[in-house]
């Protein structure tokens, strides 16, 4: 079992409403302490595990939002003593996959991947000279390389949280960024194909020229993979890597092709490409719902729900729009 610190400073008059809201969810640890030279502010320690505590996060708001000056801070514990036993429903909240990450801290991490700064574009500068070289060399183990140092999962999942939360500065910001990584790719390899000797016997080059229905599933299952390991605590690291797989290649096959002038070439691995970016969105914005990430207010709710309702759509009709494609190429109808 997860837990975390949750320090809520405020006016000493939400105090008993902060206490009962405590008892209620049967804190594992409840502490008071005066704040020195703070007349007034209190700060009430609350030690909560997974049980909860989104719930628990919501009515502390609810209980201070009204007083001017609070803040409410979320730490992670790694361990306390004494230990307290595993109740029956934390057992069945593990099993069921219920438990995890808050949507304040889920939005903590993933608003940082969706910063457009000079680390993203050092890294994805380096990637992409990466994933280009192991690409002409046909070498998987430099191309594997290069998707570890991709930063890709960022934005991707920003852009699906926030159209969980409705909120639109979040889906703008991870827009942009992913946007801006994107063309970043394509213009270091079309430079490079203009450069090098596009090997076209190369299988890992000439791979990412054809999309095949293994693709589309590759990515619906790298983004619900993504946005689970998220919403539940574990680590994304891998994670990144399989959505690296599904964006960074495609990308750079596509720079490639345009540079050394393989139109038809470019144009393939572009179709993957698009195949991608849908399937990987819409699989992380569904997992985000089923795991019943929405905003705390029914205004917010009610923008969460129209978003939620037109990307899905916007997805569904172009992933419908790719897969007729895919099956008129297929078919060797176009």
């Amino acid at each position: 079992m997860t837990k975390r610190l949750i320090i809520v400073t405020a006016d000493e008059s939400c105090r008993e409403r902060i206490l009962k809201i405590a008892e209620e969810a049967q804190a594992l640890d409840c502490r008071l302490y005066a704040i020195d030279g703070n007349d007034g502010q209190q700060a009430v320690h609350l030690l909560v595990g997974d049980r909860n505590r989104q719930e628990v996060l919501d009515q502390l708001q609810s209980a201070v939002a009204s007083n001017g000056d609070w803040r409410i801070t979320i730490l992670p514990v790694e361990a306390s003593l004494p230990r307290e036993e595993i109740t029956d429903e934390e057992r069945r909240q593990a099993l069921e996959g219920t438990s995890g990450e808050s949507r304040e801290e889920l939005y903590n991490d993933v608003s940082r991947g969706a910063k457009l700064d000079v680390n993203f574009f050092v890294f994805a500068a380096l990637s992409t000279v990466v994933a280009a070289i192991g690409l002409l060399q046909d070498n998987v183990a430099v191309v594997i390389g290069a998707m570890v140092i991709a930063p890709l999962l960022g934005p991707n999942l920003a852009f699906a949280l926030g159209v969980a939360l409705g909120d639109q500065k979040l889906m703008g910001r991870a827009v942009l960024t992913n946007a801006a990584g994107i063309v970043f790719t394509l213009a270091i390899c079309m430079v490079l194909g203009l450069l090098l000797p596009v090997n076209l016997a190369s299988h890992e080059l000439m791979a990412r020229t054809e999309t095949g229905f293994d693709g589309i599933a590759l990515a619906l299952a790298s983004g619900a993979a993504a946005a689970l390991s998220l919403s539940t605590g574990l680590s994304s690291a891998l994670v990144g890597v399989m959505v690296a797989v599904a964006l960074l290649p495609p990308a750079a096959t596509v720079g490639l092709m345009l540079g050394a002038g393989h139109l038809d070439l470019a144009l393939g691995a572009l179709t993957l490409l698009a195949v991608n970016i849908v399937c990987l969105n819409l699989s992380a914005q569904l997992t985000f719902v089923l795991r019943g990430v929405r905003p705390r207010t029914w205004f917010e709710k009610k923008n969460a729900r129209r978003a939620v309702r037109v990307n899905a759509a916007i997805w569904f009709a172009l992933l419908a729009l790719l897969t007729a494609l895919l099956l008129l190429r297929f078919y060797d109808l176009l």
